[in-house]
């Protein structure tokens, strides 16, 4: 399932989906990829959920074609497709928060994706309904993006009691 998203969100981007405007949407493609990497290290000795592999694909493998590739391309898609009228904007994350659940909800179903120490689809549903929203405030406003990311990432560790301190 890994490899096929993957590929899938790599000819989006090659078929329209805003490769031309690669270095415009750079920067939000750096943080979702470096938020991501935080999640690696505060959650390595605690995860809340873990990619599998049905075909022997090492986790660390999935991890990375994950953080580099299929949410950068996702950055330039949704960012490539933002529309201005408020109603176009709130359907789009629908859109998007829409299609992260159905995947994921199968991912978990076919046994692509496992769930620990507390997370389940429900925070999942939460997550990517606030992820589509800051990434588009870190285009727009990228410090004030980082801002909020600190305290949602200070929630989250407090929340699932993760240490933090490795």
């Amino acid at each position: 399932m890994h490899i096929v998203i993957v590929l899938l969100v790599i000819f989006a981007v090659w078929r329209g989906g805003g490769w031309s405007r690669f270095r415009q949407f750079h920067a939000t493609m750096l943080y979702i990829a470096t938020m991501n990497l935080l999640y690696f290290y505060f959650t390595s000795d605690k995860p809340l959920w873990v990619f599998q592999s049905t075909i022997g694909i090492p986790e660390h493998v999935l991890d990375v074609l994950h953080a580099f590739i299929v949410l950068p391309c996702t950055v330039m898609i949704f960012l490539s497709n933002f529309p201005k009228a408020l109603t176009g904007k709130i359907l789009l994350i629908l859109k998007w928060v829409l299609i992260y659940v159905v995947l994921e909800y199968i991912g978990y179903h076919i046994g692509a994706i496992d769930y620990h120490n507390g997370w389940s689809i429900g925070w999942s549903i939460l997550f990517v309904t606030v992820m589509f929203p800051m990434l588009r405030l870190h285009y727009t406003r990228p410090v004030t993006a980082y801002a909020f990311s600190v305290i949602i990432i200070a929630i989250l560790l407090i929340l699932f009691e993760v240490p933090w301190i490795h």
